[in-house]
């Protein structure tokens, strides 16, 4: 058995040492992303700047100079070639997504368009405050509501659904996902009474019901506030690499009921 001293001692390396590598790790990253700015400006970056996280695996970092590009760097690959995949394919059908300019040959690594700092999120933040919309406010939302089809139902001509990832349909696993997601972050972790058994009976007929409505279009499955940007006073869609074949009324609930917007 190991003495207390030896377990301070084993701490405190891990507190000299973790911030080192992760400085070490954050450099190594935006050397890539500069030889990536170099190649396609033909000068490198003036100023690299790290942007906040989303809740993925993803970093994101703006890179200013003759042209302000924002780099993205992602440790998985097959989310990488799905939302690379997507991004040409919806640009090719005119819709409003952020141009991907250039890509690493190992895929980890790309730059694309910088739309600004404006999330939807924030441009109506007023009215998730105080529950009251003002017009601008409404005229944001439902510009982008407007706008949805065309990324489910124009987004969907010629689509290859096998390129998405995890799953190229909106199948039962998904939809017990997001069942589940209800019953552990919200039942259990409030502690409410509930029978469990007749709960996931509740949720198994309910995914019969929503695996009867299939169609050939293009669900967000993340469409929220906070995945579409605002450019010039337009909306503009952003992680979007979840996306799969699924029913498309799933985007607006998940729009107008996500608890944080406070749109509904």
């Amino acid at each position: 058995m190991y003495s207390d001293e030896y377990y301070l001692n084993q701490l405190s390396y891990f507190l000299v040492f973790i911030p080192i590598f992760a400085r070490k790790y954050t450099i190594m990253i935006t050397e890539e992303l500069q030889k990536l700015y170099l190649a396609y400006t033909g000068v490198p970056a003036e100023n690299i700047t790290e942007l906040p996280s989303s809740g993925s695996n993803r970093r994101y970092f703006r890179l200013a100079g003759v042209q302000t590009l924002i780099g993205v760097y992602g440790t998985c690959i097959d989310e990488n070639e799905a939302f690379l995949y997507m991004a040409a394919h919806f640009r090719r059908c005119g819709l409003p997504i952020p141009e991907i300019h250039i890509v690493s040959e190992d895929k980890t690594y790309y730059l694309q368009e910088d739309l600004g700092d404006t999330l939807l999120f924030h441009a109506i933040e007023k009215g998730r405050a105080t529950s009251v919309f003002s017009e601008d406010e409404k005229e944001l939302l439902r510009k982008t509501i407007r706008l949805l089809p065309a990324i489910q139902f124009a987004g969907a001509d010629g689509f290859d659904f096998s390129r998405c990832y995890p799953q190229p349909e909106f199948n039962q696993r998904s939809i017990l996902w997001d069942l589940n997601y209800f019953k552990y972050c919200f039942l259990k972790a409030t502690g409410m009474e509930f029978q469990e058994d007749k709960l996931e009976d509740d949720f198994q007929k309910m995914s019969d019901v929503l695996l009867r409505s299939s169609s050939a279009t293009f669900m967000y499955r993340d469409f929220q506030s906070r995945n579409v940007m605002i450019k010039d006073g337009e909306p503009w869609f952003i992680d979007f690499q979840g996306g799969r074949k699924g029913p498309f009324y799933y985007d607006i609930a998940s729009f107008l009921m996500a608890g944080k917007s406070k749109i509904s």
